[in-house]
C-alpha cells in the first residue's frame, strides 16, 4: 500500500519546542504548582520541579513551538525535487502560517501529513497549541469523532512498528540501520532549549528541523525500496 502512495500528496513535517519560559521561576506561581503535579510520576524524589523544568518543552501546556519545518515533493517527468520550508518566531504567527499552508495547499481529503512519532508527539503538540492560541483548527487536525483510520496522518515510527506496539525506535536510528544521514550531527532535541534562550540562535534550529523533515522522506523512500534523495534534489525555500 505505501508503494501506491501518492508522494506529491504527503506533508512532511517536524516541530522543534522549548520550555514556554526560560526559567521556572519564570512561570506563575500556579502554573509552577501545576507543573509540579504534572510531573510528579516521571521525576518522583529524584528531581525538584525547578530542576525537571529543563524538560518542560516536551508538555504542551508547559512549553512552546519555536519552530514547524516542512518538506514536499515535486515531480516533473524523471525530475524529483524536494522542497522544504520552515516557520519560526512569535509561536502564534507561526501557527497562523503554518494553518494557511495547510489549508490552501494541503487540504484535500486524499493529502497526509507525516513525521516521525508525529501522531504521539507533533500533531497533538501542534493541535494543543493552537487552541491555547484561539486558532481554529484545520481539519487535517480535527481528531474529534473520527475513526483512527479516518485521521489523514502517516508516521514512520508506527510503519517501523509493523504492528509491534511495545516497540519504539528513535529516527536517528532508523536513519542508521538504512545508511541515511543523520540528522543529529550538529544537535539533537536536548539540545534546542539551550540553543534558543543562551545562543539566541534561531537559524541553527531551524536547520536541525528541516534535516529531520528530510530524514523523515528519506525513511519512507527506504520503505518503498527507493532511492534517497541526493543533495542536487534538496531546495529550501
Amino acid at each position: 500500500m505505501l508503494n501506491k502512495l501518492n508522494l506529491e500528496h504527503v506533508l512532511f513535517l517536524d516541530i522543534e519546542t522549548v520550555p514556554e519560559q526560560e526559567t521556572f521561576e519564570g512561570l506563575t506561581p500556579v502554573k509552577q504548582k501545576l507543573y509540579a503535579d504534572k510531573t510528579q510520576y516521571q521525576r518522583k524524589e529524584e528531581f525538584t520541579a525547578e530542576e525537571f523544568y529543563e524538560r518542560a518543552g516536551i508538555w504542551a501546556e508547559f512549553g512552546k513551538i519555536v519552530c514547524i519545518s516542512v518538506g514536499y515533493f515535486n515531480f516533473k517527468g524523471s525530475e524529483r525535487k524536494f522542497r522544504t520550508t520552515s516557520f519560526f518566531g512569535e509561536e502564534g504567527d507561526l501557527l497562523k502560517r503554518f494553518k494557511i499552508l495547510v489549508e490552501d495547499y494541503f487540504s484535500l481529503p486524499h493529502h497526509l501529513m507525516c513525521g516521525h512519532n508525529a501522531k504521539e508527539f507533533d500533531f497533538p503538540y501542534i493541535a494543543r497549541r493552537m487552541l491555547i492560541h484561539g486558532i481554529s483548527l484545520p481539519e487535517k487536525l480535527q481528531f474529534f469523532g473520527k475513526k483512527p483510520w479516518e485521521i489523514p496522518h502517516l508516521d514512520t515510527l508506527e510503519l517501523w512498528k509493523f504492528g509491534d506496539y511495545k516497540h519504539y525506535t528513535s529516527l536517528k536510528l532508523l536513519t542508521e540501520l538504512f545508511n541515511i544521514p543523520s540528522p543529529k550531527d550538529d544537535i539533537d532535541g536536548s539540545q534546542v532549549r539551550d540553543v534558543y534562550y543562551k545562543e539566541k540562535d534561531i537559524d541553527r534550529i531551524v536547520i536541525y528541523c528541516e534535516k529531520d523533515v528530510i530524514a523523515v522522506a528519506q525513511v519512507i523512500l527506504k520503505l518503498r525500496q527507493e532511492e534517497l534523495l541526493e543533495d542536487h534534489e534538496l531546495i529550501s525555500v
